[in-house]
């Protein structure tokens, strides 16, 4: 009775799976290992989905490109339209419809203090549907972000809210959910929360990298050396190598991974541990993050190498300049420094969420001789301290760093190249290079050529490989806020969005038909918006990023006979394409 009373309408295997749930989560309480004085609730919340055993395409903090993942990824067997759950009583706080990111979206606060968050969902329930058209058609608008108040849709535990699917920028079918806390909005581990994954798989550990930092900031030119790990079921060694030799100040990073049960492909860890002489001196744990600081994973990996080698390698120390706050037990935040020329002791300790453990165990000799320099500071550089605002001027550029850009001090490299044949307006500038990670950009204004005046208003600053940068013309500059170092110049975009109609044209009976269908396309600065208008009213236009793919649903507002139809599509710059027609339905 009592997982009726939480489960109301479930099936015997779900009846059987509840109780599966129950008892493991008062099996493994005390196996999820918290690294602070947060308690959270185990027993507040049901799965977000019924497919028995629930498996994960993507874990909470996993690694991916720029961020940390924010949430848990349920696999939906690569096929969409499986009912999502309310996963606690409360009620709609947020409605978000996007072309990009969570695509359809759902938020629901609870009265326990957390938010469940349903990402790239194929559809709302009736109600919730009928209430996201109605804002679409008042605002005019397909994307749409509204905080509805307490009483606008209420929701019980186990009420079907959405259906999973593939909208936004997803990859695959699958339901992204997440937890945050109401108040501060910071992601939370729904592992910790009792939200259920099975799970007996230790982490795998693949290789180990010391970093020879003598007392510089890392960057691209740190000396590294790379140790292959060999072993399984949660014990490992380094291979062929019981004993490293070290001199200096020396940081460590870790390649590894986690996989989860069933179906469940390679996965982020949870906790990564290390040890010197049998005394913690760093810690970190995907606990909980806030969203501001996620683009700050690109300190807590080896950035360069991510982007010269394709390695995610977590280092092991942590840059004085990095925001995060997953990390704990720090002892000068994770260096180390070996010139006694004893013999030590260390271990990574790698943990899930589950509590499943794997142990990397090796030593260091401190040895005089075991010396690798730093290469010298780059000729005509400028240093740039990591807790300053910064700024480079000359007559052809001017760049602001503020304070918080950095997450280690830099020797900051400026060239002005050539100005590229086709489209510029502008030299080429080369700042710094790729392999900087900054956490939240920097100003950038380029002088124009005097040829820029009759196109200013098209003007926009793009890279090297002419991705747009966007930007205005003001006095005689392009500017424009740059999320990353590299090279940049100014182009202008003067051609009109494509629309290419897929289903449609002019005096076709779409009689039959569900929808109106269209490709779009602009070379340069983006598309801006899209209106669609049958006899001169404004209708809903869907749009989906990742192929493109624009329509219209026809519904009972438009009847039987002869309409017209004009779609305005309209690009960053202004450029503007309309597509006008006569159709039958």
């Amino acid at each position: 009775m009592l997982y009726q009373k939480i489960y109301p309408g479930l099936s015997r295997l779900k009846h059987f799976y509840v109780i599966f749930l129950f008892v493991s989560i008062a099996n493994n309480a005390n196996a999820q290992q918290i690294f602070s004085n947060n308690v959270y609730p185990l027993t507040d919340f049901r799965q977000p989905l019924d497919i028995v055993p629930p498996a994960l395409a993507g874990s909470f903090g996993e690694l991916r490109s720029n961020h940390f993942h924010s949430g848990t990824d349920f696999r939906t067997n690569q096929r969409i339209g499986y009912p999502v759950y309310a996963v606690a009583d409360g009620y709609i706080s947020r409605l978000r419809v996007q072309n990009s990111g969570f695509g359809l979206a759902l938020y629901i606060n609870h009265p326990n203090g957390f938010t469940s968050v349903y990402g790239h969902l194929s559809r709302f329930n009736p109600k919730i549907a009928m209430e996201v058209k109605k804002i679409q058609y008042q605002k005019k608008s397909y994307e749409i972000d509204e905080f509805p108040n307490s009483d606008f849709i209420p929701v019980r535990k186990g009420d079907v809210i959405a259906y999973s699917g593939n909208t936004g920028s997803s990859g695959g079918p699958h339901l992204h959910f997440e937890l945050r806390d109401t108040k501060t909005e910071a992601t939370v581990n729904p592992q910790l929360l009792g939200i259920q994954i099975p799970d007996n798989i230790p982490p795998v550990i693949y290789s180990m990298y010391v970093y020879r930092l003598n007392g510089k900031p890392f960057n691209e030119f740190t000396p590294k050396q790379y140790f292959q790990v060999i072993g399984g079921n949660g014990k490992y060694n380094l291979n062929k190598v019981s004993t490293i030799n070290l001199n200096g100040e020396v940081g460590f990073g870790i390649i590894t991974t986690d996989k989860h049960s069933g179906n469940s492909g390679l996965n982020g860890v949870y906790a990564i541990e290390l040890t010197l002489d049998g005394n913690t001196i760093f810690t970190s744990a995907l606990e909980r993050f806030s969203f501001e600081n996620s683009k700050a994973i690109n300190s807590h990996i080896d950035y360069p190498a991510l982007l010269n080698l394709k390695r995610s390698i977590q280092k092991s120390f942590v840059d004085p300049g990095n925001p995060l706050q997953i990390y704990s037990n720090l002892v000068n935040s994770g260096r180390v420094v070996f010139t006694d020329g004893k013999l030590h002791e260390l271990k990574y300790t790698i943990t899930d969420a589950k509590g499943n453990k794997s142990i990397l165990s090796f030593n260091v000799q401190a040895d005089s001789k075991a010396v690798i320099n730093t290469p010298p500071v780059q000729a005509n550089s400028f240093l740039f301290p990591y807790n300053k605002v910064n700024e480079y001027n000359n007559d052809d550029i001017k760049i602001i760093l503020p304070k918080g850009t950095l997450y280690n001090d830099l020797n900051f490299v400026y060239k002005k190249l050539p100005k590229p044949q086709t489209n510029a307006f502008s030299a080429l500038h080369q700042i710094q290079n790729n392999l900087t990670p900054l956490h939240v950009g920097f100003e950038l204004w380029i002088k124009a050529d005097s040829s820029l005046i009759k196109y200013q208003n098209k003007a926009l600053i793009v890279n090297a490989n002419r991705l747009s940068q966007g930007g205005y013309f003001e006095n005689g500059y392009v500017k424009t806020q740059v999320r990353n170092f590299g090279s940049f110049f100014i182009a202008i975009d003067t051609i009109a969005p494509t629309i290419v109609p897929v289903n449609i044209n002019n005096g076709k009976n779409m009689n039959g038909l569900s929808k109106m269908n269209f490709k779009l396309r602009d070379n340069l600065s983006g598309i801006k918006s899209f209106n669609g208008y049958i006899d001169g009213k404004w209708v809903l236009m869907e749009f989906d990023t990742k192929t493109a793919s624009l329509w219209h649903n026809f519904d009972a507002q438009t009847a039987s006979g002869k309409h017209s139809f004009e779609l305005i599509v309209v690009d960053m710059k202004d450029n503007t394409r309309r597509y006008a027609i006569d159709f039958y339905l």
